[in-house]
């Protein structure tokens, strides 16, 4: 009998820890460790190169990033940078709720700060300039294309990274900022900014009368929203004035809405073939124009090294499809398609690499841009479209010779 009863003491015991132990609840996850986990959940669902994953010990970077002290916002922010950091992906980062929100703003046409358009270079290591937006206070202070960017108010740029630097060259208008740059002849020098609104105008046109011809000139500083409908409406005003032809100009846009790119190349092409992205499962998406195009006569197309990304997917459409040759300078080099996802509800958010882009040669330019069909001779225009643009002239004479030759 008794030892019947020890047996049953000792399963009830059993008992108990095993309800015990089942029914604990799991440590809850405060609001910024939930971010920490959402942000990884997300790039881990969606990033275009998963076997980058196994390289870095994605799983274990998680747990180390939750193990960091995270009671605010500020520590979620700075743990899920330290996480993003080892795939080596600049274009893989977390948008801060400033950043986030001045980043969607610039898709729809405006944006305060200095106007610089950054990105990251082959080695991986130094942020420059791609473009300035024209009319910015970096254009009127003679920052160009390939500049290099040393500190931001004295702070480097290597420890900043590329979304902290741009983040720092936003901000309230009338506010100052001290660059230290160094420009792409090698000097290095400071300058000091005023800060201030900018709107991007980011379609530009004018007929240029010429020894007879009427000759039409777009210039596109950036793919955001409203571009398609200005490109198209721009489009149909050259042709009521009788153009013959037509210069577009893509020199320093940086890119913006891929689907903004996408709908200016249809408007060009008559169901050609426009890009073909692959995701990370290694599906390809050729892209191809419709039939019919809004413009449909000669046209020649200028680049430099501010073309980049969404403006390189037009650039090389129209360059493999034998629509438009181009003239200028080799291409940025951003092969790599982006999309913003927003986090929770505290106003920030991710830019994830999704997709990589070839043109419909198959040509992947990611690092190595386009070379031009004519390189145009050094040193660049400052100021692209401007009056005394040689470049914009050297087009302009090419295509009156290609409209004076015999059919």
């Amino acid at each position: 009998m008794a030892q019947r009863i020890r047996r049953l003491v000792w399963a009830l015991l059993c008992g108990l820890l095993l309800t015990s132990w089942t029914a604990a609840p799991a440590l809850a996850l405060n609001d910024g460790q939930q971010l920490v986990v959402e942000s990884w959940r997300l790039v881990n669902q969606s990033y275009v190169d998963p076997d980058r994953f196994e390289a870095i010990h994605w799983k274990r970077l998680r747990q180390k990033a939750l193990e960091r002290p995270i009671q605010t916002s500020a520590d979620a922010y700075d743990a899920i940078d330290w996480m993003l950091a080892p795939i080596g992906d600049p274009y893989t980062r977390l948008l801060r709720p400033a950043d986030f929100t001045a980043l969607k703003a610039s898709t729809q046409g405006s944006v305060s700060g200095v106007g610089l358009q950054l990105g990251i270079p082959k080695d991986g290591t130094a942020v420059v300039v791609i473009a300035p937006l024209e009319g910015s206070p970096a254009a009127e202070a003679g920052i160009v294309s390939g500049t290099e960017l040393l500190r931001v108010d004295g702070t480097p740029t290597e420890e900043l990274g590329l979304e902290s630097t741009a983040a720092r060259l936003r901000g309230a208008e009338g506010t100052a900022v001290l660059l230290e740059i160094k420009t792409p002849e090698g000097r290095t020098k400071e300058v000091e900014l005023q800060r201030r609104q900018v709107d991007l105008l980011p379609v530009r046109s004018r007929l240029i009368e010429r020894e007879g011809h009427r000759l039409g000139y777009l210039r596109i500083t950036q793919f955001a929203e409203p571009v398609p409908q200005q490109v198209a409406s721009t489009l149909q005003s050259l042709q009521k004035q009788g153009i013959e032809g037509l210069v577009l100009d893509l020199r320093n846009n940086s890119g913006g809405l891929v689907s903004a790119g996408l709908a200016v190349a249809d408007q060009l092409l008559d169901g050609a073939p426009i890009v073909e992205t692959r995701n990370r499962e290694g599906f390809s998406d050729p892209q191809q124009a419709n039939r019919g195009r809004l413009y449909g006569g000669p046209m020649l197309t200028l680049v430099n090294g501010g073309t980049a990304s969404a403006s390189e997917i037009l650039a090389g459409a129209l360059q493999d499809d034998e629509r438009s040759q181009l003239l200028g300078s080799r291409t940025f080099g951003k092969g790599l398609i982006q999309t913003l996802i927003g986090l929770g509800g505290d106003g920030s958010g991710l830019a994830v690499t999704v997709a990589r882009y070839v043109t419909p040669s198959g040509r992947d330019i990611q690092n190595l841009g386009i070379e031009p069909d004519q390189p145009l001779p050094q040193p660049e225009p400052l100021d692209p479209g401007g009056p005394g643009d040689p470049w914009l002239s050297s087009a302009l004479d090419q295509l009156q010779q290609q409209l004076e030759q015999p059919l």
